[in-house]
């Protein structure tokens, strides 16, 4: 298993850890399977797809040591795959995520993240600058806008 590329310390003990999908991929899989595949019905084939293998990952962890939630980035700029474990959510961890993602964004010279968020997470990404633009969409049955941060 490869080793992850670098550490983010928050609140509480929380962490985010950032790597390839070697590294993450069997933890980052299990949470978006639980979140997307499970909760909210996205066909398994729609969820893992073969960009993984080629994205910087990022894992959200408790001071115990337990996975929290999960995120991605792109090459090109687009953040996706950001999922927060129920038991988690309301908590500041996909705020954590989203950072970590955008900083790493940032050093590697991109100009803007975008990504496609769910409709009812809108205003979440609105509170860390997105913007929203273009039209509704369905994307696995489910209702997005495409959002954009430019640095």
């Amino acid at each position: 298993m490869g080793r992850p590329a670098s550490q983010a310390r928050g609140a509480q003990g929380r962490h985010v850890v950032t790597g390839t999908w070697d590294a993450l991929g069997a933890e980052a899989s299990r949470i978006r399977l639980e979140v997307f595949v499970e909760e909210q019905r996205v066909p398994l084939e729609e969820e893992l797809d073969a960009r993984d293998a080629h994205c910087l990952h990022a894992i959200a962890y408790d001071a115990d040591g337990r996975a929290m939630g999960t995120g991605r980035l792109l090459p090109d700029g687009h953040i996706g795959r950001m999922a927060v474990r129920k038991a988690w959510r309301g908590q500041g961890v996909g705020s954590l995520l989203l950072v970590a993602l955008m900083d790493a964004a940032r050093r590697r010279g991109d100009a803007e993240v975008v990504l496609d968020a769910q409709l009812h997470a809108r205003p979440f990404y609105a509170r860390h600058g997105f913007v929203e633009e273009g039209e509704t969409f369905m994307d696995a049955g489910i209702p997005h806008r495409v959002m954009r941060l430019r640095f």
